[in-house]
């Protein structure tokens, strides 16, 4: 007795291994490094409880605003769309000025300054 049909098996493993085959070379940069900074996020995400609120609060937000700002700086080293660079400048700016913000509420050193990617793009052919 077969519990699960091979043809099913098989279209599950396609469809996980999908996005993967659907990138071409030029956008497997910035997928590994958008996922990198999602790992990244997800495990700082899941901060041990203190007891202490606003100190969980910012522990688990400073993590989620540092995946905001690394997503959007792949953005700006493999996008094309000026749009969307734009709005990735913001959200790294707005995101920066959070994570500080909410460090100073809980009377915390602020983090130390990191230069954002300045080069654009190549220009696709």
């Amino acid at each position: 007795m077969q519990l699960f049909p091979l043809k099913a098996l098989l279209a599950l493993v396609l469809m996980g291994t999908a996005p993967a085959l659907a990138a071409d070379a030029g956008e497997k940069p910035f997928l590994a490094e958008n996922s990198a900074a999602m790992d990244k996020m997800m495990d700082g995400m899941s901060a041990k409880p203190t007891g202490d609120v606003d100190q969980d609060f910012v522990a688990t937000m400073v993590p989620h605003h540092q995946g905001a700002i690394d997503m959007a700086q792949a953005e700006l080293r493999y996008g094309h769309n000026e749009q969307l660079r734009r709005i990735a400048q913001e959200i790294i700016v707005e995101q920066q000025q959070e994570i500080a913000a909410m460090h100073l509420a809980l009377g915390q050193p602020l983090p130390p300054s990191v230069a954002s990617p300045d080069q654009p793009a190549p220009k696709k052919h």
